[in-house]
């Protein structure tokens, strides 16, 4: 097998499902399933892993992937994949055909990063965001006299009332208007924007957001893969 088959099984246990020593061995495949895809599919009957393989590879003939086929292992890296690709999420896997009593299995077992980054997304903004409490925290709540102060000068510009000057009077320009109610409901938004700028509010959305674009593109990717596989197996 060639060198990058052989770094590709240093991600994690072989394909056979028993459990050995490897990198990390059985511990590290209890956190790898995070950015990790297995499966298996029965072949259908008579079916050579040459014949599989052969009818897999369109899959692999695509723009920034090499692979590599010895016996009854395909072994494939990914780089600058296009979207167009149906394994685009994936940046290198095994596939390999064991044979039993009941016929031939494909096993499959690929690496995403795109997972791995959707996983870690939401940490990251979780992070941000008790970061920004913290700063709120240390910063402390206004004081008694800075609240009074704001209220005061709040109660002022409300009362102000706009006049001309007096050579402007004279000359007979007219009387400014009030300001409109839009404008004034766009100073308070502007106001409120400025007291709530330090609101963990926007990461703990994107956390969220990114959570859920994890646990569905996690299932929905295992599944896709799954029925394409068996989809060019059966011909």
């Amino acid at each position: 097998m060639s060198e990058r088959s052989q770094v590709l099984d240093a991600t994690g246990p072989a394909m056979s499902g028993q459990d050995q020593s490897g990198d990390g061995g059985p511990n590290m495949r209890m956190i790898d399933w995070i950015w990790t895809v297995r499966g298996s599919l029965a072949l259908p009957a008579g079916q050579t892993a040459d014949e599989a393989f052969d009818r897999l590879e369109p899959f692999f003939q695509t723009h920034g992937t090499r692979f590599d086929r010895a016996d009854d292992t395909l072994t494939f890296t990914k780089k600058d994949q296009l979207a167009q690709d149906r394994m685009s999420i994936y940046d290198h896997g095994i596939l390999q055909v064991e044979r039993g009593e009941a016929g031939g299995v494909l096993r499959y077992r690929m690496v995403s990063r795109a997972l791995l980054f959707c996983f870690l997304a939401p940490l990251l903004f979780v992070a941000f965001g008790q970061m920004i409490v913290g700063i709120g925290v240390l910063e402390g709540p206004p004081t008694a006299a800075e609240k009074k102060l704001q209220e005061e000068k709040k109660k002022a510009e409300e009362k102000k009332v706009r006049t001309l000057h007096p050579i402007d009077q004279f000359l007979g320009a007219p009387a400014p208007e009030k300001p409109k109610k839009d404008e004034k409901s766009k100073a308070k938004k502007d106001e409120d924007k400025k007291n709530n700028k330090q609101s963990p509010t926007a990461a703990y959305v994107f956390a969220v957001l990114f959570a859920i674009l994890y646990g569905v593109g996690r299932v929905l990717e295992d599944r896709l893969i799954k029925i394409r596989f068996r989809r060019n197996l059966m011909g």
